[in-house]
């Protein structure tokens, strides 16, 4: 084979349809534009702005979204508040695998955060990704420890 015997595949290559030049080509006198109108017209399909009386688009994009703007990378959460631990035996270790367990937490690939709700009276050994200052008041006040764990753990 020699590179003079290359060539595309059938079908590959396709020949420009050449609009406009007389009736002979098959496109002619209107040129696939059709009859009158804004589309048979040279710059042909109006501003954006324009939309026949409706509200323009960009105008409509408020609504369309919603309600203002969602962080693209935010962290969701499993909340859990400091009355829950309070089911759990004494100097035991609370984690999120744990929390699964217990039904606690809705969805597991999340991290786990404990809020200050409530009062607690067992001492714990707390490991979850976030605590609030309150919660670990409350859980070091009953005897107990707080970790603080990275999100791949």
């Amino acid at each position: 084979m020699k590179l003079n015997d290359l060539k595309p595949n059938e079908g590959a290559k396709k020949e420009r349809k050449r609009v406009g030049r007389g009736i002979a080509a098959g496109q002619g006198k209107t040129a696939g534009h059709g009859t009158k109108g804004e589309g048979a017209r040279s710059g042909q399909g109006g501003s954006i702005y324009r939309q026949g009386g409706n509200l323009p688009f960009y105008r409509r994009l408020p609504f369309i979204r919603g309600e203002g703007f969602t962080p693209p990378n935010r962290v969701e959460y499993n909340e859990v508040s400091v009355e829950q631990l309070a089911r759990f035996e004494a100097k035991m270790e609370v984690t999120p695998a744990v929390l699964v367990e217990a039904r606690l937490v809705n969805k597991p690939k999340n991290p786990v955060v404990i809020l200050g709700n409530g009062e607690i009276n067992v001492p714990l050994t707390v490991r979850v990704h976030r605590v609030t200052k309150s919660a670990r008041e409350k859980i070091e006040a009953a005897g107990g420890s707080v970790e603080i764990i990275a999100d791949g753990e």
